[in-house]
């Protein structure tokens, strides 16, 4: 944004006109800490992590275990499918997501294009969390890095579940009750 040396970690700024992430310096992030400050055109990637240890994501009816759904600005929820060559797409039913949000509250705090709930049900795992949009495509990029071959090979459900792990010291866990609570009160 600023041509200044971005550092490792970095926050991102989504740009909404070529839906791209754009790596920022810590200075351009907090120019951009208010929503207002973007003018409709850049929004800072927040970095909430929430686990939703009661949500249920079977009923929304994704055919793989791992998946990321985001809403966009119009209201639409896009599944996002990571694979060894990107991300395939698919849309929500719009009624499918009313009723999982009803099941769980947190799913209305979600902030569209920046936030997604992402979901690992594969072998055997039961991971649902809100996350910043920037680690949904972190984990795009180590399926692609670690997947071999038809179902994966050894190296990439190992890496899936250490990327998990590692959203959990980060992170806040609200059990369902909690989550729709404070969605209901904006604590």
């Amino acid at each position: 944004m600023c041509a200044a040396p971005v550092p490792e970690p970095h926050r991102h700024l989504l740009d909404e006109r070529e839906a791209g992430l754009l790596c920022v310096c810590q200075a351009c992030a907090l120019l951009f800490e208010r929503d207002a400050a973007g003018r409709g055109h850049y929004v800072l990637v927040p970095r909430r992590r929430l686990a939703l240890p009661g949500f249920v994501s079977g009923a929304l009816g994704i055919p793989v275990g791992l998946a990321f759904f985001v809403v966009q600005a119009d209201g639409r929820v896009i599944a996002h499918y990571p694979s060894p060559i990107g991300v395939t797409q698919g849309e929500i039913d719009k009624a499918v997501w009313d009723q999982a949000r009803e099941q769980c509250d947190a799913l209305g705090t979600l902030r569209p294009l920046v936030e997604a709930v992402l979901v690992n049900t594969a072998k055997g795992a039961n991971e649902h969390w809100i996350v910043p949009i920037d680690l949904c495509y972190r984990l795009v990029a180590v399926v692609r890095k670690e997947w071999t071959g038809f179902s994966g090979g050894s190296t990439v459900w190992p890496a899936i579940s250490e990327f998990f792990t590692a959203l959990a010291p980060h992170g806040t866990s609200i059990h369902a009750d909690a989550a729709n609570a404070s969605a209901r009160t904006g604590t």
